[in-house]
């Protein structure tokens, strides 16, 4: 079998998108949980590239977005395509296959990556753009072949000077901008660029024709998904990317055994994993680095945010965000899980509790209406209806420690710092400003005293 190389993947980023009409660089506008600039770099390093470059442009907004292994040029003027790849070219092997896509490209696959280079690799082209058939080409470059269909050039579709001529502006095959090149071949035809174009750019497509005439064999690979190229120039552009991707993944996750009850209506970002024989019910929200296990529901209108859930766990219309949740735990309805909130196994944040930077010991329940903030609470302890954990004395945070199998009543406040100790409980209505030993009854209310007649003396 044929080894198919391991390119360089150039990834031309450096434009700032004017377009998106927005303060934030186009290639780190947000796509399905990843930065723009993401979806093309996990491209590039699943279709088993051996080095990933991005041109930047001289503000270096991308670097720190980026995986430490991905190596970035500068190109310290926006003059077209050709010259960003120039910038890049210093750092080009001219023994390797170099494959070329521009950064908004989302939606490109590393498939489709891989099978470029294979195409390259098997026809021993020097060049091999990737081209499609259109309808309606629009603003697309043609691509223009020779009588025996050789590929000669790209007539860009503008109008001025060395552009394409009305005959040509019929042709329906275009480029799609993703191109794979013999590094040396590449790096020798960069030399012969020039501006000769209405815009006075340097055009990568221009490197061709001299590839040809220094004998190289110049191919086109055809691809039949527009999808793969679609580019992202503002954000009607970005919500149709979102579509397919979102769709892309939710397709992922049902054929790896997840059940999506509705799809159209789920929203999972890119980074997310869940496990077999998970239900997410409509409209369920997950998002960032949030992993779910095996056989766990999340229920319909939760949200979950860099949250990690464990097996058989189940989540009713729910926020959580930097949660952690173990196995056979249950959360909700309506409850709020915020940073640091842990759930062990078996326990319970039921109705309308919050709970922050706190421990939730294995079987405890918080069942409804409750706060539960910087607090430690062991195992198999009930928390009553209406608790609430003091945690701020206007100026520090201060912790409560709730022991293992204590029983508090409801309305019970806990003024940290404070330790209940185990098996101990609390009177109803109570204000815990003094540690509980264990198996003790903390009582802290006033004695009730009714006042006879007080209606009458108010006149009613």
């Amino acid at each position: 079998m044929r080894r198919v190389p391991e390119p360089i993947v150039v990834i031309l980023a450096a434009g700032e998108g004017t377009r998106m009409r927005s303060a934030v660089p186009k290639a780190l506008h947000p796509l399905c949980g990843r930065p723009l600039i993401a979806w093309p770099v996990e491209a590039a390093r699943g279709a088993g590239a051996s080095r990933v470059i991005v041109v930047d442009n001289p503000k270096r907004r991308l670097a720190v977005h980026l995986p430490d292994d991905v190596e970035v040029a500068i190109q310290e003027q926006p003059r077209g395509t050709g010259d960003a790849v120039a910038a890049a070219a210093p750092l080009l092997d001219p023994t390797a296959t170099v494959v070329v896509i521009n950064g908004d490209v989302a939606l490109l696959t590393a498939d489709a990556i891989r099978d470029l280079v294979e195409a390259h690799d098997a026809k021993g082209a020097a060049a091999t753009l990737t081209t499609m058939e259109l309808e309606e080409p629009g603003a697309y470059g043609r691509v223009i072949r020779d009588g025996d269909g050789t590929v000669v050039r790209v007539a860009e579709a503008k109008a001025g000077a060395g552009d394409a001529t009305p005959e040509e502006l019929r042709i329906r095959e275009v480029n799609t901008g993703v191109y794979a090149f013999d590094g040396g071949a590449l790096v020798a035809a960069l030399g012969a660029l020039d501006t000769d174009n209405a815009q006075g750019e340097l055009y990568l497509p221009d490197v061709l024709p001299a590839i040809r005439s220094a004998g190289g064999k110049v191919a086109a690979h055809r691809i039949d998904d527009p999808d793969l190229t679609h580019g992202i120039d503002d954000r009607v552009d970005l919500a149709y990317a979102q579509q397919v991707a979102q769709r892309r993944i939710l397709k992922a996750h049902m054929r790896s055994g997840v059940t999506i009850v509705d799809p159209g209506s789920t929203r999972i970002d890119a980074t997310v994993r869940i496990g077999r024989d998970t239900v997410i019910e409509p409209f369920a929200q997950l998002k960032g680095a949030t992993t779910i296990g095996s056989d766990t529901v999340i229920g319909a209108m939760s949200t979950l945010i860099d949250s990690r859930i464990g097996d058989n766990v189940t989540i009713l219309h729910s926020h959580l965000r930097g949660a952690r949740v173990d196995d056979e735990a249950t959360v909700g309805p309506f409850a709020s899980l915020r940073p640091d909130a842990h759930l062990h196994e078996k326990a319970k944040a039921g109705t309308f509790v919050e709970v922050k930077n706190s421990e939730i010991g294995a079987g405890t329940k918080v069942p409804h209406l409750s706060y539960i903030g910087d607090a430690d609470i062991g195992a198999g302890t009930n928390i009553g209806a209406g608790n609430i954990t003091a945690n701020y004395d206007g100026r520090d945070k201060h912790r409560t420690t709730i022991g293992s199998g204590v029983r508090t009543s409801v309305d019970t406040s806990f003024v940290a710092p404070v330790t209940v100790g185990d098996n101990a409980y609390t009177g109803a209505g109570s204000v815990i400003t003094k540690d509980i030993p264990p198996g003790a009854l903390g009582i802290a209310r006033v004695r009730q005293s009714n006042i006879e007649g007080y209606a009458d003396r108010k006149g009613r």
